[in-house]
């Protein structure tokens, strides 16, 4: 190989640099809205991103998928070794009223409580009470010793096994066997194993009512159904014949003494009536009370006739003449004024004719002056006659005032002796009514005793199941999956939370304040080509349309924007830690560079862990180190030319032991300003950033730091403290480079056009893609 003209011949004309290689401005471009970057970031945060849920469920899916097999598994595996329960089921309608034979109300609590609420719930709890249930049992012969059990012991489970081996294993304290359990425990257990195999189950809206009864044999659960439902009914017969006989009995007893009270009570009211001269009309009332009533209503019709009469004797006082309503009403009156009309009408009509003195005008006069008298003789008795009739009226008012005062006085003297005769027959009231009561109620629980109906009937008999009721594998299958989903749902984002690292671009520019300028994708071993053990940053090469190339030469594409002056042209690659891909990013952007036609410079700066002689297979006998340490080298000497066109590289060469002190002297500053005077491109491959300060030794002697993070791997807080240690030194970082991005990690918005350009577009503008690496590559578009 022939050394670079451009170093050899150091005095030649060449342009100034562009600018000092210590200067630069204080606040890099790519630094220069950080606080806006993250508001915008942050207004953002409280809106749900459904496509980052599910990135996250299609990044964690063998969590969730391994989870809900582990559940399904254990599920389905307990659901068969469980033994298998079945279930007979019974129904039974309860009303809360017998069949009305008769309409008699009985005095057990059915009738009398109604189609009240808490009348249902009473019998729900006589079905489950340890009275029946133990009836059953006894019936059953499940209390009879050596019968069976109702329900027999499960088989021992692997954990009881083991406690049974441990205990016979360690030594015996005592040989003597327990004393077995008393009568009383025993049968206690057998009804609480029967009662925990019952269950009641009521039919909204209706009075029927279900039982259930869960047991490993069929037939024994249909048979304790069937004998619970009949002695159910049994027991509610003799409880209601035990509460009318109880009943009949109380009212013989009680109509037998109030029988006697009552004759008692009549005798003493018969004897002092006789004795105070009481004589009773009826149970009501006496001749005295009935005579003071007779008067009051005379005396108030009295009183009505005589304000009538008055009303009219006195419009007759203030009336002169005819105008009286009688008079007008009397027919008589009306007639003679008739004929006094028509005598008066002839009189006129002769006067026309004859002289008033006339002996028929005369006479015609005289007839009409004696209608005149009748008229007023009529008048005249009307008169008279209201006058009598309004002092008759007031004659028979105080007639019956005295009358009914004279009365009054005698029922006072009455009451005064009616007391205790009041009593007495307040007593005998209360007694008839109580005898006539109780002997009604005593007839009629008479009758409704030997009516033997019953409220509670049978609707469908238990049989035995066919099949078993649990363990149902379907159904617990089915939940096992959907909590198995849910769970491993759960426990995906649970590890996502506590992932520390970052997973989206949006995660790193929100944290450090600078925009990402690329996403590299993971190159796995299956996606090379066979037999292709190179480097990462080579293979690229041979194949131009591939997301690997086409990512970086995306990060070029943006590096041009990054600063108002282009790509800087001193460039160095920075991390937090190793392992980040930051030298494949170093000599991936330096073979971007040389393809795009620009003479590069890759210089290994990284005296620590060098990588990049390795991947490009060059000797790194003599190197940055020899001509940093003072030997007697030219930096002609140290720069090698690569098999990629326009590329040179400064390998690291002998590790020193004082790294940050040989990158701090002088002649790496002038190193650097040379080169950046030689070539177009200098890219600068530096040590990671927490612990050492190479990194930040070299920043400093560079235009444009990129900083290189690895997506799900490099912890926030030491991306974090990496990049403060960058800004504390005020090193200029132009951005932030994601690498080693998962396909299925998606980022979208991103990394997303890399691969659909390399499948679609790639040969339209990169070429043929068995291109050889010596060929002289299109230059990119800015």
């Amino acid at each position: 190989m022939s050394k670079p003209t451009s170093l050899i011949h150091e005095g030649d004309d060449r342009p100034e640099p562009r600018r000092p290689l210590v200067e630069r401005a204080a606040t890099p471009v790519g630094l220069a809205r950080p606080l806006e970057i993250a508001a915008d970031a942050e207004s953002e945060d409280d809106a749900i991103d459904l496509r980052a849920l599910w990135r996250v469920i299609l990044k964690r899916r063998w969590t969730i998928l391994a989870f809900t097999l582990i559940v399904v598994t254990a599920v389905v595996t307990a659901t068969y070794l469980t033994t298998p329960i079945y279930r007979a089921s019974l129904t039974l309608q309860i009303d809360t009223e017998d069949l009305k034979v008769v309409q008699i109300e009985e005095v057990s609590p059915a009738a009398a409580g109604g189609r009240s609420w808490d009348y249902y719930q009473t019998q729900y709890a006589l079905l489950k009470s340890r009275s029946l249930a133990l009836r059953v049992v006894n019936e059953l012969g499940w209390t009879n010793p050596p019968a069976p059990e109702p329900e027999p012991e499960p088989e021992p489970s692997v954990l009881a096994l083991a406690r049974q081996w441990l205990t016979d294993w360690l030594p015996k304290t005592s040989e003597a066997s327990p004393d077995p359990p008393p009568e009383a425990a025993r049968i206690e257990g057998i009804i609480s194993r029967f009662l925990g195999g019952l269950t009641v189950e009521p039919v909204r809206d209706s009075r029927l009512v279900r039982l259930h009864y869960d047991s490993p044999d069929p037939k024994l659960a249909a048979a304790a159904l069937n004998t619970l439902a009949k002695n159910y009914i049994e027991l509610n017969l003799e409880r209601r014949f035990e509460a009318s006989s109880y009943a009949r009995n109380f009212l013989q007893e009680r109509l037998q003494q109030v029988k006697a009270r009552l004759e008692d009570s009549e005798r003493e009211l018969i004897q002092f009536a006789r004795e105070q001269e009481i004589v009773q009309v009826d149970n009501q009332q006496n001749i005295v009370n009935q005579t003071l009533t007779t008067t009051n209503q005379a005396l108030a019709e009295a009183e009505r006739r005589r304000i009538a009469a008055e009303a009219v004797y006195r419009q007759m006082l203030s009336t002169k003449g005819q105008g009286l309503s009688q008079v007008l009403e009397n027919g008589m009156i009306q007639t003679l004024k008739g004929s006094k009309a028509r005598l008066e009408t002839q009189y006129q009509e002769n006067l026309t004719i004859y002289k008033p003195a006339y002996p028929a005008m005369v006479q015609l006069r005289n007839q009409i002056d004696q209608v005149n008298s009748m008229i007023n003789q009529e008048i005249g008795n009307i008169r008279e006659a209201i006058t009598a009739n309004y002092e008759a009226a007031r004659t028979e008012e105080a007639l019956l005032g005295a009358s009914l005062e004279q009365t009054k006085g005698d029922v006072m003297e009455l009451q005064d002796r009616s007391v205790q005769l009041n009593i007495l027959r307040r007593e005998v009231d209360t007694n008839r009514q109580l005898y006539d009561g109780l002997l009604q109620r005593f007839k009629e629980v008479g009758v409704a005793a030997g009516i033997g109906t019953n409220n509670i009937s049978i609707v469908d008999e238990a049989k035995a199941p066919a099949g078993p009721y649990k363990p149902n594998l379907r159904r617990n299958a089915l939940l096992a999956l959907m909590l198995g989903l849910l769970g491993g749902v759960g426990l995906a984002f649970l590890f996502e939370h506590l992932d520390d690292t970052f997973r989206q671009p949006e995660d790193l520019e929100k944290l450090l304040g600078v925009p990402v300028l690329g996403i590299i994708p993971r190159i796995r071993d299956k996606d090379r080509p066979r037999g292709d053990d190179r480097p990462i940053a080579l293979i690229g090469l041979d194949d131009l349309r591939s997301a690997f190339a086409e990512a970086y030469r995306s990060v070029r594409t943006a590096l041009q924007f990054s600063t108002a002056n282009g790509v800087p042209r001193l460039l160095t690659v920075a991390s937090s830690m190793s392992g980040e891909g930051k030298s494949t990013t170093t000599l991936s952007l330096a073979i971007q560079f040389a393809q795009a036609g620009k003479k590069t410079l890759l210089v290994e700066a990284d005296l620590r862990k060098p990588s990049i002689h390795q991947a490009l297979q060059l000797d790194n006998q003599v190197g940055l180190t020899n001509y940093l340490a003072g030997e007697d080298l030219r930096p002609v000497d140290i720069a090698r030319p690569t098999s990629i066109p326009n590329l040179f590289v400064i390998t690291s060469g002998p590790l020193p032991p004082n790294p940050a002190e040989l990158l701090a002297s002088a002649r790496m500053v002038g190193l650097l300003a040379l080169a950046a005077e030689k070539f177009d491109q200098v890219v600068v491959d530096s040590p990671p950033l927490l612990g050492l300060a190479d990194s930040l030794i070299i920043g400093n002697f560079c235009e444009g730091t990129l900083f290189a993070v690895e997506m799900g791997s490099t912890p926030r807080g030491y991306a974090q403290g990496a990049f403060k240690r960058l800004r504390g030194a005020r090193v200029p970082v132009l951005g932030a480079i994601l690498t080693k991005m998962e396909a299925r990690d998606g980022a979208y918005g991103y990394g997303g056009y890399h691969y659909y350009h390399s499948n679609y577009y790639g040969g339209d503008y990169r070429g043929d893609a068995g291109s050889a690496a010596g060929k002289l590559p299109v230059r990119e578009a800015a």
